[in-house]
């Protein structure tokens, strides 16, 4: 498969009235944490909250007459599934999408309001995925891939036009990956523009298939995938994309893990006043936690933003007990009148904030006259919440 950049140019001006050239800010908080000008480039403020309308939407309007009129068929988790519901729907074109059955409802219930027909099939997007190709041949509808597919990179590399439009002198670019395809066409555009720039691919550890073959490793498919990442949890890395593009224009792909992901997640919150979901935010999770060579300028790909908002108060208290402002400590002390007292005591005096207590004096491995007393508390760092363990020490306790 091949892509040049006469193609990307030539997506760039067929979505030119219908994707956004989204906002690349420079943010002083990520520059301080990683020792480099820092720019965030907000695909999740896109039209249905990602990327994926860029491909969606030139791959559909290149089809031929013939090919509009049979209807098209995608799988996904759900972020592609909501551009190819868009796009269908501006182009005219009939949409189905078969969607994992632990789809966000957030994303299932987009994707409908978009036009499309959804079909839930399977735990994981190759499931999914199986059933979309299932349906290609006895429905004879258009399969739409969400990334082995020259229109679709084509679609996504024009982000690469734009950054280097925005940050001419950019020295890396850190993008997510999940089947490949908005790293092929980001990459393209940018090796051909600039062939020194550094492209840093991420994965969730949880699906780390890429990654593997970038690494030389045999890819070892995982039976059940559970990330936050779910926009970028592909169970068979794609051969294809990776001799294609990733192995001849990216320099380096490393994985996160899910606390690492809710960490990115709640830093952009506060900080960016961004929200991203769990794939979008994958770029700055590693930018934070791994020890990359960024140089002067580095742009942070945040591909995504609808998140599941029922998971999002669980992801922002991993994110912040990631970051040392939540702890959750297990303290054992003999059971006597003034134990908790004392305990409660130490703890505001290191100015700690008690937001939940549970006593437990039944569990195994305790004795008889011990009780058991788990503490939430809001804390400021992880420094702080050593000095709050050895100040419950000094007041008599044990920690677990």
């Amino acid at each position: 498969m091949k892509v040049t950049i006469e193609e990307i140019r030539k997506a760039r001006e067929t979505l030119k009235n219908i994707s956004k050239t989204t906002e690349v800010d420079h943010s002083i908080s990520a520059s301080r944490l990683l020792g480099s000008d820092v720019y965030l480039k907000f695909e999740n403020t896109q039209r249905t909250g990602s990327f994926k309308i860029r491909g969606a939407y030139n791959k559909i309007i290149n089809l031929t007459n013939e090919e509009k009129k049979r209807g098209v068929v995608a799988s996904s988790a759900g972020n592609h599934a909501q551009g190819v519901a868009l796009s269908a729907a501006l182009a005219g074109v009939k949409a189905t999408i078969v969607m994992p059955e632990n789809a966000p409802l957030t994303k299932v219930n987009a994707t409908r309001g978009y036009g499309a027909e959804v079909i839930l099939k399977g735990e994981i997007y190759d499931d999914a995925y199986e059933h979309a190709r299932h349906l290609e041949k006895t429905e004879g509808y258009v399969f739409v891939h969400p990334y082995e597919d020259a229109h679709i990179i084509a679609g996504q590399g024009t982000i690469g036009l734009e950054l280097h439009e925005q940050i001419p002198d950019l020295d890396t670019v850190i993008i997510p990956i999940g089947g490949g395809g908005l790293i092929s066409g980001i990459s393209t555009a940018l090796k051909t523009l600039n062939p020194k720039i550094k492209i840093i691919g991420v994965q969730s550890d949880q699906a780390p298939g890429m990654s593997q073959l970038f690494h030389k490793q045999s890819p070892e498919p995982r039976k059940r995938i559970s990330t936050i990442a779910d926009g970028i949890a592909i169970k068979h890395p794609s051969q294809i994309v990776y001799d294609s593009f990733i192995a001849k224009n990216v320099d380096e792909v490393v994985t996160v893990t899910d606390d690492e992901l809710a960490e990115a997640i709640v830093f952009l919150l506060e900080r960016a006043k961004t929200m991203t979901e769990g794939s979008g935010a994958a770029a700055m999770a590693a930018a934070m936690n791994r020890k990359l060579k960024l140089g002067k300028k580095t742009c942070i790909i945040l591909s995504g933003g609808n998140v599941d908002l029922n998971v999002i108060s669980k992801i922002i208290e991993k994110g912040q007990t990631k970051r040392g402002r939540l702890a959750e400590l297990s303290v054992v002390v003999d059971d006597l009148p003034g134990n908790l007292n004392r305990l409660t005591k130490a703890i505001a005096e290191q100015k700690a904030n008690i937001l939940e207590v549970h006593h437990d004096r039944i569990s195994q491995g305790l004795f008889l006259r011990e009780t058991r007393i788990e503490f939430v508390l809001e804390t400021s760092s992880p420094e702080h919440i050593e000095k709050i363990k050895q100040a419950l020490i000094a007041a008599g306790g044990k920690i677990l």
